[in-house]
């Protein structure tokens, strides 16, 4: 991992488990079934070899490792993996090995080799066992609190990039606990170490986190949990610094933190999501500790201010690994309008941001910027959406009216726009989500053969929802949507009264609006200004032509 250490390297750990495999000393002990008894011998020799002193090439600690390493793998490929008298010889082989790490006349040096060979396989079975979770903790626990602190920050990362088949989640869950408990042990170097740690957090956390669904819902809280346990110990790293290391590390903290709540607002089951508002809630006072404000996520001015102070050439892959920040930002303060905790953690410091936005102009469009990265996001669940355009209504509808050269005001005539932003967006979100799962069950369908039950799949009605979209957004041949009738109600939707009602006091205010913000953005020429633009062509094309269409059915009347 490339962690800052005087002792010895992951690539010396690898190294001394090549050796010892090429040795073939090991090799007895993989092919026979794994028992604690044969544990034993291994451990048992273990001690032996360091009494003597022949212990150089690492073979017998990697004899003990094998075994648990083939009952980990046993357990992986068996589909029955909770079978009860497996998991009883399994959970006694960690017994084992618990007691002889815990032996008064364990020697350290055999306690290091034995971290180096154990984390791994300790954590699978843990994580594969619902019956070893406290023993397998107990050892990586053992190991944490009686081994090199860096060594074992060291070895707790190498574990956390392997790739698992099966019950990932738990096993992250277990080693991100203990990389919060040993990074609070670190006494040198804490900005150099963290940033070697973060990285493959949040890799896990990205990779894991979208693969989850409804049935993985206490664990994804539970790592959701071990995460902030990872934020709160760096806080307490920076409690112990001063001075402009202090202000590194609480740049990269507050990034992390942000980020976190960005994977976190990502999950798409309501009650999951509810679930999480505690994390958040301690996110976000871990920003306030950073130095955050509310003013300062609504404009992302302080998300900029962070990585500005860790932009370094050497930083860019931890950078990269920040990547949702900016939507983080958003989310911290979307989640004090959904989440009743936060909102009374914020007090009035959130109602006096807004004020200050919706009294300038220059922040009131760079919150308006910012809330993009969420709503053009195709991550976050439809509730998380919901909040953004609310807010983004919030800092329009009492924007400070300023009438210069005869401009329309165009502050406040947001909402009316947004208003009507916010039907297209949830209309373009229908056909993503309907085209999504189409693709998702025919790839399911491939995969496992589900039509044995006779069912028709996809179901009628997918189709008709995608054509019903497609018909709104798209017209065909230019005519006006050719929805299905459904009596009284359609024929009053289309009615002369109506439509003329639509067109007069609509359509036709609208079009000086947004002819308005063209001309103030084209004079403005800043990058914001740009951003604006690019959002507006295709209102502008939607306007004209819904009022190409009202203009051609009120001739018709």
């Amino acid at each position: 991992m490339g962690l800052v250490s005087t002792e010895a390297t992951p690539d010396h750990h690898a190294r001394l488990r090549r050796r010892s495999m090429d040795a073939g000393d090991t090799s007895a002990a993989a092919a026979v079934a794994p028992t604690p008894a044969r544990l034993r011998e291994a451990l048992a020799a273990l001690s032996k070899a360091f009494e003597s002193g022949d212990c150089s090439d690492g073979s017998a600690a990697a004899a003990v490792s094998d075994l648990l390493n083939a009952a980990a793998d046993a357990a992986d490929a068996d589909a029955d993996a909770e079978d009860e008298a497996a998991a009883g010889v399994v959970e006694e082989m960690l017994r084992e090995v618990h007691a002889f790490l815990s032996s008064p006349s364990s020697n350290q040096l055999a306690i290091d080799a034995l971290s180096l060979e154990l984390v791994k396989p300790v954590a699978k079975l843990g994580a594969l066992m619902r019956n070893c979770w406290d023993i397998a903790n107990a050892i990586i626990e053992f190991f944490v609190s009686n081994c090199n602190p860096r060594d074992m920050l060291s070895i707790l990362c190498e574990a956390v990039d392997a790739p698992l088949a099966s019950n990932g989640s738990v096993y992250f869950v277990l080693l991100f606990k203990e990389l919060a408990k040993v990074l609070v042990l670190i006494q040198k170097r804490h900005t150099e170490q963290v940033k070697v740690t973060l990285p493959a957090v949040l890799r896990v956390m990205n990779a894991v986190i979208p693969e989850c669904d409804e049935e993985h819902g206490k664990i994804i809280v539970d790592m959701y949990n071990a995460a902030l346990r990872i934020g709160n110990a760096i806080q307490e790293m920076c409690k112990k610094m001063v001075n402009q290391t202090n202000e590194e590390l609480c740049s990269v903290l507050s990034l992390y933190s942000l980020q976190n709540i960005a994977l976190v607002s990502r999950c798409k089951q309501q009650h999951i999501l509810s679930a999480c508002g505690s994390v958040v809630l301690q996110h976000s006072k871990i920003l306030t500790f950073c130095g955050f404000t509310y003013l300062g996520l609504l404009t992302g001015n302080d998300v900029t201010s962070a990585t500005d102070k860790i932009s370094k050439d050497e930083d860019a892959d931890l950078l990269e690994c920040f990547s949702f920040a900016m939507n983080g930002a958003n989310l911290a303060v979307i989640w004090t309008y959904m989440d009743d905790e936060i909102s009374k953690y914020a007090g009035a410091e959130l109602e006096s941001a807004l004020k200050d936005v919706k009294g300038n102009h220059t922040r009131m469009w760079q919150a308006i910027n910012i809330l993009r990265y969420v709503l053009s996001s195709t991550h976050y669940p439809w509730v998380i959406k919901s909040h953004s355009l609310d807010l983004l209504l919030t800092i329009a509808n009492e924007s400070r009216i300023e009438e210069i050269n005869d401009h329309v005001d165009v502050s406040s005539s947001g909402p009316q726009i947004f208003a009507t932003l916010k039907t297209a967006i949830l209309l373009d979100l229908v056909k993503d989500e309907v085209s999504r799962e189409i693709r998702r069950a025919d790839q399911d369908i491939v995969e496992s053969d589900q039509l044995q039950d006779g069912g028709e799949w996809p179901p009628p009605w997918f189709s008709h929802a995608l054509e019903l979209v497609e018909l709104i957004l798209k017209p065909p041949e230019g005519g006006p949507p050719c929805l299905p009738d459904h009596g009284s109600r359609s024929r009053k939707m289309f009615g002369e009264e109506t439509m003329r009602k639509v067109y007069s006091e609509w359509l036709m205010p609208l079009r000086p609006i947004v002819a308005g913000i063209q001309s103030e953005s084209e004079e403005d020429g800043s990058d914001v200004a740009n951003h604006i633009m690019c959002s507006l062509n295709p209102v502008q094309l939607v306007l004209y032509r819904c009022i190409e269409l009202a203009e051609e059915k009120m001739k018709g009347f």
